[in-house]
């Protein structure tokens, strides 16, 4: 492992458009919602976020569109403390965005990718320098697969921890897998990771997971024996987010050198402590949020 506790998070940046309701309306229904917000979001992004907002030293490589939603995006960006000198705009797509329902203490998201999809390998590997610098790489599923797999191509080249979210699913090549550190996938995402494969894949695979549960806490694998950390009772505001706060926060603790048992229990409670609040990226807690809980929990 690299000395340095620089992290690479290479992924999507949008814009969320957070409407709140009582209800999910069904099919063809239209309901009243209480509330409109534009909150800036992309599993990308709100991972970086997840990470500055802990203490870490974070790089943002992605696309955003040459528009409103764009500036605004990487204005905030650079006020969370994130490098951003690798975040470009670009003129032939608009900003990516999330149409976010709330309701029901829970929420359904729609992703339209936009200028995301712009962040392709050859950019990726005009960057190399950038990552080669970097301990840690963070990478999501919401551009474009090859660009994914060019990551990972380049991270371990360089001797960086690699730690993908495999979300929203996509099937990843396994050669790719192979040279993945870490899989943070939920229960969903795991059964489709595992589809098809053989049992010695299956199990080559699982020892690299790092499975979230929600508030049935998280799973993890050390010397082939499955582990279990417990959920954590917190009043629950909105759960956008809370994986994107889980991942950048095992980063975070990993670039640390913390054990992966400290690290996924580290990363539960910055899950837990995500949900309090409204939005992915504004109900991410900070180190001191996370200090102070832990001093008030002590036994």
């Amino acid at each position: 492992m690299k000395k340095n506790n620089k992290i690479v998070v290479i992924g999507s940046i949008n814009m969320d458009l957070v409407t709140r309701s009582d209800i999910f309306p069904k099919p063809g229904e239209t309901v009243l919602g209480t509330s409109f917000l534009t909150i800036p979001g992309g599993k990308g992004a709100n991972q970086a976020v997840a990470c500055a907002r802990l203490g870490a030293s974070v790089t943002m490589i992605g696309c955003v569109g040459q528009d409103l939603f764009g500036q605004e995006l990487i204005d905030h960006l650079r006020k969370q403390g994130i490098n951003v000198d690798n975040v470009e705009p670009v003129t032939d797509e608009k900003t990516g965005i999330a149409s976010i329902t709330l309701a029901e203490n829970d929420n359904s998201i729609i992703v339209v990718p936009g200028a995301n999809y712009r962040m392709t390998p050859d950019k990726l590997e005009k960057l190399e320098d950038v990552i080669k610098e970097c301990s840690t790489m963070l990478l999501q599923l919401e551009i474009p697969m090859a660009t994914v797999e060019k990551a990972v191509e380049l991270g371990k080249e360089h001797g960086l921890t690699v730690i993908l979210n495999p979300a929203p699913f996509m099937k990843i090549c396994e050669q790719a897998l192979k040279k993945i550190d870490y899989i943070t996938p939920n229960e969903h995402e795991v059964v489709q990771l595992l589809n098809g494969l053989d049992e010695n894949k299956k199990n080559d695979i699982m020892k690299k997971c790092i499975i979230t549960k929600g508030s049935k806490g998280v799973s993890y694998f050390d010397n082939g024996q499955e582990c279990t950390i417990d959920g954590i009772s917190v009043d629950v505001v909105d759960t956008t987010g809370a994986g994107d706060s889980f991942n950048g926060a095992l980063a975070v603790a990993l670039t640390e050198g913390k054990t992966l048992e400290e690290a996924c229990r580290f990363a539960n409670i910055v899950g837990a402590l995500s949900v309090t609040k409204l939005g992915a990226q504004t109900g991410m807690p900070t180190k001191a949020e996370v200090e102070k809980f832990l001093n008030s929990n002590k036994k």
